[in-house]
């Protein structure tokens, strides 16, 4: 049970971290295929930044569940 705490706080901060980079530093190329999406016209930045904001949510959620779960057992 253990490991999966720590999992679940890992991929939390992971994913926190990801959508940081890609929302507020504007780092697109971190969405796999972006960039030749965007030259062609098939995806937005409002995409991106869309991607970015959901990535950077669930990574707080997931974070905070983690540390829940270790503060309440």
């Amino acid at each position: 049970m253990t490991i999966l705490k720590i999992i679940l706080i890992t991929v939390g901060v992971a994913f926190t971290m990801f959508g940081y980079e890609i929302y507020f530093q504007k780092k697109y190329n971190l969405i796999n295929g972006f960039e030749e999406d965007y030259k062609a016209g098939r995806k937005t930045e409002s995409y991106a930044k869309r991607v970015g904001l959901t990535e950077f949510i669930l990574g707080i959620v997931l974070a905070l569940i983690g540390i829940c779960v270790i503060i309440v057992r």
